[in-house]
């Protein structure tokens, strides 16, 4: 069934309203509702189905402006739910204002389901990044608030107007109390309709390549680097189609169908260090030691959560290649989920696979997880959701220290259920155990500042302290000495039950943060990761003006080596931008997805 979309209200003070046009008398809809403020953008209002589309006229004819967002709706109109439909504006073609950086010639600004009811303005957002189409820019958000609106303030050359609308979604009957629109005076400027003129496209910025990417398009490198800031991005085309479609066969849309593409064109991607240092070349096989500072490169374009996640990828997939114990390997691959999309991961290790061995052992692994159950883009939600129900009550720590142990225990076998996971946590919803934030970043990266800005803790151990302490805090001669005296204090500060104490030092690789988990392990304590991402550019600034100054090649050295770890081989990870607050975390009981 085909919708009409409805005329949205002016509100009072828009000025741009027409005789003909419809203006609220009414904004109790409004008043006293969290609302958003997104800009309304001169495209022309087109409706996609799962089957189809139209613009605001049921019976819309061919036009040359719609044959792109045509093309939009085949890729994505098999993942439309029958009898919904998603509303937006088709920008193909230039109407009043000339735009010359559109993420896409389709935004989408809301979605209707089967029983005719608008989505919440956030689950909106979710649905429709997942499908591959943008959402206007929001401009406002918070209680309804005449003033705050009145008071903003547009660029009328550039943007048209906004619409505020209810963050809560919404029946269509009550489309006209929930929704309305400012909009500029004396509107269309043109003196010819632009349907009767020749079509002049508006234009696309980078971040286009990104979405039509997660939309289902076929990747373009050079658009690829272009949006990323990476001239020298280098893949092969046939490499980018191979993954392309092992994607799709998934099922991957949105930001795991780019992720995936992202980490298949990065895996060979060399760089010259920004700082002098005697590096060796990296090769396609040692081609993960690329992966640490790519989150923080990526996070500028990508933000930090999908940044990092496709730096988990470019690291993670080499150990596809390689034979595994079969006896173990249900257990590696959940414990693996929690690191990455198994379906993306396996993806793009089959694309990057350097020989017919290589392969198999890609092959063989995608079948046991299959076999698991482990290749959905979410398989263990089911054990989230419930376990967070059961655990509503529990405080942050006790929750996350619970979902730790029972994707463990789902991992060895011991579970199946969630009522089974629920009894298997008992012991750690008294949150009468230790905490351990476990700082990981190179020198600059803002550990001792994020460290000093956290509540209640009880001990700091610091390594440089202790060098400090014995005349020098860069003499690193009698490092063994000062580690075996940090972990000491470590293990007597773990001591006590409701202590919270922060492990700072570079923890450049795995093996320097063994030695940390294994004190937690035998205090049982709840470990959380926290992973600095700074890029290297900031990280050499930074040096300049420090305090203590590392030796640029000290630093070059350990960006050399280090190694961030991946979600999982924590209870939970926290994520810390260059701001130096958490952007994203991994294995914490109230997120959507690990």
């Amino acid at each position: 069934m085909r919708v009409h979309y409805p005329r949205t209200p002016h509100l009072p003070w828009s000025p741009g309203a027409a005789a003909d046009d419809v203006r609220t008398g009414d904004l109790s809809g409004l008043a006293g509702a969290e609302v958003v403020v997104t800009e309304k953008l001169d495209g022309e209002n087109t409706t996609l189905y799962a089957d189809g589309l139209h613009a605001r006229s049921l019976d819309s004819a061919h036009h040359p402006s719609r044959a792109w967002v045509k093309g939009l709706q085949s890729r994505i109109g098999p993942r439309i739910p029958a009898g919904w439909r998603i509303c937006g504006e088709n920008l193909f073609a230039r109407h009043s204002i000339a735009y010359t950086d559109l993420d896409s010639w389709f935004h989408g600004f809301s979605v209707w389901t089967d029983r005719d009811r608008c989505l919440d303005w956030d689950d909106t957002v979710r649905f429709l990044r997942r499908l591959g189409i943008p959402t206007p820019r929001v401009l406002w958000r918070g209680h309804y608030d005449e003033r705050a609106l009145r008071a903003l303030r547009l660029d009328l050359e550039r943007q048209e107007g906004y619409v505020v609308r209810t963050v809560r979604g919404f029946p269509r009957a009550e489309f006209g109390e929930r929704i309305a629109k400012w909009v500029r005076p004396q509107h269309v400027r043109t003196d010819t309709h632009w349907m009767h003129a020749a079509v002049v496209e508006n234009g696309l910025g980078p971040n286009a390549a990104l979405w039509d990417v997660r939309s289902g398009q076929l990747p373009e490198l050079p658009l690829l680097a272009e949006a990323l800031s990476m001239p020298e991005l280098d893949c092969p085309t046939e490499e980018l189609a191979d993954v392309s479609a092992r994607l799709d066969e998934l099922g991957r849309t949105g930001d795991a169908r780019l992720a995936g593409v992202l980490a298949t064109a990065l895996r060979t991607t060399h760089r010259k260090p920004l700082a002098p240092q005697p590096a060796p070349q990296l090769t396609p096989q040692s081609a993960p030691q690329s992966a640490p500072q790519l989150a923080p490169r990526l996070a500028a374009r990508l933000g930090l959560p999908l940044a990092r996640r496709v730096a988990d990828l470019v690291a993670l997939h080499p150990g596809l290649h390689q034979p595994y114990p079969d006896e173990d390997r249900r257990a590696g691959l959940v414990r693996l989920a929690a690191a990455a999309d198994l379906g993306v991961l396996h993806a793009v290790a089959a694309t990057a696979a350097p020989g017919p061995a290589e392969r198999e052992q890609v092959a063989w692994s995608a079948l046991h997880a299959e076999d698991a159950g482990l290749l959905d883009a979410d398989p263990l939600a089911w054990l989230r959701s419930g376990l967070r129900e059961a655990l509503a009550d529990l405080d942050p720590d006790s929750a996350d220290r619970c979902w730790a142990q029972a994707r463990e225990a789902y991992a060895l076998g011991r579970i199946t259920t969630v009522e089974e996971a629920v009894a298997a946590t008992w012991r750690w919803r008294d949150a009468r155990f230790p905490r351990l934030v476990h700082l990981s970043g190179p020198s600059g990266s803002g550990k001792s500042t994020f460290a000093a800005a956290l509540p209640g803790v009880r001990a700091r151990i610091s390594l440089d302290d202790l060098r400090a302490a014995r005349g020098s805090r860069t003499d690193q001669r009698n490092n063994p000495e000062v580690l075996r005296t940090a972990l000491a204090r470590l293990d007597a500060a773990l001591a006590d039950p409701a202590a919270t104490v922060v492990w700072d030092a570079t923890s450049l690789n795995r093996e320097q943060r063994s030695h940390v988990h294994a004190v937690a392990r035998r205090r049982d304590a709840l470990v959380t990761q926290v992973v600095l991402l700074v890029d290297e550019r900031e990280l050499l600034r930074r040096n300049t003006v420090r305090p203590h100054p590392v030796p640029p090649e000290v630093l070059a050295a350990q960006l050399h080596r280090y190694r961030p770890p991946h979600p999982g081989q924590a209870h939970r990870t926290w994520y810390v931008g260059p701001g130096g607050t958490v952007e994203d975390t991994a294995g914490t009981l109230d997120s959507e997805e690990d």
